[in-house]
Formats: structure tokens, C-alpha cells, sequence
């Protein structure tokens, strides 16, 4: 994914630019999804500080009955290419990965973990976040956000209202309880600052995925592999909303898109006949407990549960770096809970000639890769989710970590350091690095 991050920011621009074009306008709706165009609506809407705005999620895939999900396939071409699947089985998985029209993705990367932003700045209403695309549920919570942008517009509650310094650290919080995708380290910032709001540092950052635990059970980091639609069912964010409420960890004085404060809508969520339906449809529909997928703290812990996102400083990145540390294969973390690897390195310019060497086996278990070059001065700061994916879904792979000044997508996994500073064209130390050479 060469230039999608400033495609994003392309994107923002023209959305704004549709809007400033209608001159009647009274209050704006969004109905977004996916990795760029989810963010980029986001951004859009948080720059219309005096207009009333909404966004609408556009749900989540289902999942096939038989086959992988939209993740797993990917990697079809390095598991045939390394003999783990033949090519009629390759070719079966790929036409099976989506069980229904639209929606993001099955596993919780970068399109689930906007969504959940987006209810979590209180952009979206309670209980939209990941809800089946297309279904009647999500049709329904389309026609309840008009009604709401409607109402937004008699009170006169506008964006600048909505997204303040409280509703950006709400969003924080809320990331790090579902293990949200690193992209998201990104694009809060970025709509912190068209919202005119402070913007998060490393030091906040860190702080927070220190003390929020995370409670979501969900592809791909597990430690049990759902699909994100159960975590609607489940009871989605207000759910995870009110185990953080009882930490202490929310904001809940901040104003969202129904007109309420958030703690209202807890309020309301708590007892609602919502709530109990769509849990007794997990139970029902999948023989799945709802607390197996949005957990409480105390089963969190009890299962192993860590924190989401950690920011490793040293001598190959001596300005920091990012590492989902909740994507880490838990059979290669030391007994004290530290991931130690020592190996030879593997040098490459591209995520292109990277995933070439894995197809052709010139890596061998136990190797470090390093992509350089792939920073915001090289390459706009692409995504290498390929190169992931793949060491993820090859039977050695977990024995393999990765260093880059790129970034990951969402559903990345594995001992991934990216956002390396500095990046190697600013002539930070990764640049330095060479095949051959051990860390």
C-alpha cells in the first residue's frame, strides 16, 4: 500500500471541499468504512466546527461458515508458495473469504478499530460501531443517525461541541480497551487537529495503554479469534464503554451526536432492551457468552490479556517506535513476559522485494527483517501488511520479527517494530543497517 496515507489526506480535502459546495447546507452526514476513506470522513467532519455532523459506520463483513476470514486469504500466495496449500484449496479460500455484501473487514484492523473511534469521539451513535453491513440493524442505525443530525441542528450542537480535548482521550481509552489497530496512532492526531483540539503525544500515548486494560477478544489478536460482528452482538463499544466507566477512565461529561453526554448514554445502555436482545442473539445465533468476547477486567487479566500498544526506544530507534505487543505470538515471550530475539538481519528497500524472498525461501526461521526506506519522507509512510500477514500465516513465521520506518496495517501481527525515528532518509540509525549483521 504505496501512497494510502496520502490518499487519506487527499480524500479529507475533497470531502470538505463537497461540502463547503453546497451552499444550503444545514448539518452533514458521513457514511464511511474502510482503512482510508473511514479517517479521511473523520477528518472532514471534525473540520466543520459549526455544523451539526454525523457519521454513519458501514458495519463489518460477515464471516463465511466454511473458509477464512478477509485477512488469512491474503496470505494464500505465500502459504501455496511455500507448500502449505495447493492451488485448488488456494483458489477455494479466496472466493469464500466474505460472506455478504460490504462492510470492513471480519478481524479488528484499521476500518473496525475507525468505527470504534468514531463512536468512541461520539461521532456515531451508540451501538453503530461494527454492526452487520446491509443488514436490517445497520439500515435502521443509518435512518436513526438522520433523524439524529436533525435534532443536532434544532439544539444547535455543532462539531466543535462534540469533539473536544475529553472526546479525543475518550477515543484513546476506548482504542487501547479493543487492542485497535497501530494506524490509529495516525489518524486521531490528525483529527485532534482539524477539530482545533490538543494533539496526543507519545507521552499520553504510553500512559494510557498503561492503564487500560484490554477486554476484546477479537481477530487477530485473539486470545479467542472472533469475528468483530460478535463483538457487536456483544454489546460493541457502550459495552466496553461501561466497564471502563466503573475504572474510572471516562470522560463521561462529553457531548456526543445524541444530544446527550456520554454518561448518559451509558445511562441508558445499562438497562437497555438493546442490550439484552443482541447478547441473547450471540448466545442464541452462535452458542457464543457474550463476556468470552468483551470481557471484564478481572477475566481479562485471568486470560492473559496485556496491553495493546508499547513504544520501544534504543539504538536503531533512538526517537521511539510502535509494537502492537498484544500481536506478539505468546510461545516466543520469555517466562517474564519479554519478548527477546537475537538474529541475523535481512535488509530490504521494499515490502516488494521482502515478500519476493520469503516466496522464494531466502528466510530462514529465526532471521530480522528490516524494510527501510519505507518512512514518511520515502514513500508517504506505506503500509506493509503483506510482509506481515504473510509471517503471520506461515508455519515458521512467528520466529521471524520485522523492523521498519514503514507502518503496519490493522490486522498486522507478529514481533512488528514499525515507525521507526528517526526513518532511515532522515538519516536515523535503521538506515545503517545492513544484511548480515545481528541485533
Amino acid at each position: 500500500m504505496f501512497d494510502s496515507l496520502p490518499y487519506r489526506n487527499d480524500a479529507a480535502i475533497v470531502f470538505r471541499r463537497l461540502i463547503r459546495s453546497l451552499p444550503t447546507r444545514r448539518a452533514v452526514i458521513g457514511v464511511a468504512t474502510c482503512d482510508k476513506g473511514l479517517p479521511a470522513t473523520m477528518i472532514a467532519l471534525a473540520s466543520m466546527h459549526d455544523l451539526p455532523v454525523i457519521l454513519v459506520p458501514g458495519g463489518a463483513t460477515l464471516p463465511p461458515t466454511f473458509g477464512e476470514d478477509a485477512g488469512k486469504v491474503q496470505t494464500i500466495g505465500a502459504r501455496y508458495a511455500n507448500n502449505e496449500l495447493s492451488l485448488k484449496e488456494a483458489s477455494e479460500l479466496g472466493c469464500r473469504a466474505c460472506a455478504s455484501p460490504g462492510g470492513g473487514c471480519q478481524f479488528l484492523g484499521t476500518a473496525g478499530t475507525s468505527q470504534v473511534v468514531a463512536e468512541a469521539l461520539g461521532l456515531a451513535l451508540p451501538h453503530s460501531a461494527l454492526a452487520p453491513s446491509g443488514q436490517d440493524v445497520w439500515l435502521e442505525i443509518a435512518r436513526q443517525s438522520a433523524r439524529a443530525v436533525m435534532a443536532l441542528d434544532e439544539k444547535g450542537i455543532t462539531a466543535r461541541d462534540i469533539l473536544t480535548d475529553k472526546a479525543i482521550e475518550n477515543a484513546m481509552v476506548v482504542h487501547a480497551a479493543f487492542g485497535g489497530s497501530t494506524n490509529l496512532l495516525l489518524h486521531i492526531p490528525a483529527i485532534a487537529h482539524a477539530a482545533r483540539c490538543r494533539l496526543p503525544d507519545v507521552a499520553q500515548w504510553s500512559a494510557i495503554n498503561r492503564k487500560v486494560p484490554r477486554l476484546v477478544s477479537v481477530l487477530p489478536n485473539g486470545p479467542d479469534y472472533h469475528p468483530t460482528v460478535r463483538a457487536f452482538l456483544a454489546g460493541g463499544v457502550p459495552e466496553v464503554m461501561l466497564h471502563l466507566r466503573r475504572l474510572g477512565l471516562l470522560h463521561e461529561d462529553v457531548m456526543t451526536v445524541t444530544g446527550q453526554t456520554l454518561g448518559e448514554n451509558l445511562d441508558w445502555w445499562e438497562h437497555a432492551e438493546r442490550r439484552a436482545k443482541f447478547r441473547q442473539c450471540l448466545r442464541d445465533q452462535d452458542g457464543v457468552d457474550p463476556d468470552d468476547v468483551i470481557l471484564s477486567p478481572e477475566g481479562a487479566k485471568a486470560k492473559g490479556m496485556t496491553s495493546t500498544v508499547a513504544f520501544p526506544v534504543g539504538n536503531i530507534a533512538p526517537e521511539g517506535s510502535v509494537i502492537k505487543a498484544t500481536a506478539i505470538d505468546p510461545s516466543v515471550v520469555d517466562d517474564d513476559g519479554v519478548y527477546r530475539h537475537t538474529g541475523e538481519a535481512r535488509v530490504f528497500v521494499s515490502e516488494e522485494a521482502a515478500i519476493k524472498a520469503i516466496k522464494q525461501g531466502q528466510i530462514q526461521q529465526g532471521d530480522i527483517m528490516v524494510i527501510i526506506g519505507g518512512g514518511p519522507s520515502g514513500t508517504g509512510m506505506e503500509e506493509t501488511y503483506q510482509l506481515t500477514s504473510a509471517l503471520k500465516h506461515i508455519s515458521w513465521g512467528k520466529t521471524v520479527s520485522l523492523i521498519t520506518d514503514a507502518r503496519f496495517s490493522g490486522v498486522s501481527t507478529g514481533a512488528c517494530l514499525g515507525h521507526v525515528a528517526p526513518e532511515a532518509l532522515a538519516g536515523g540509525p535503521i538506515g545503517k543497517l545492513r544484511s548480515g549483521g545481528c541485533d
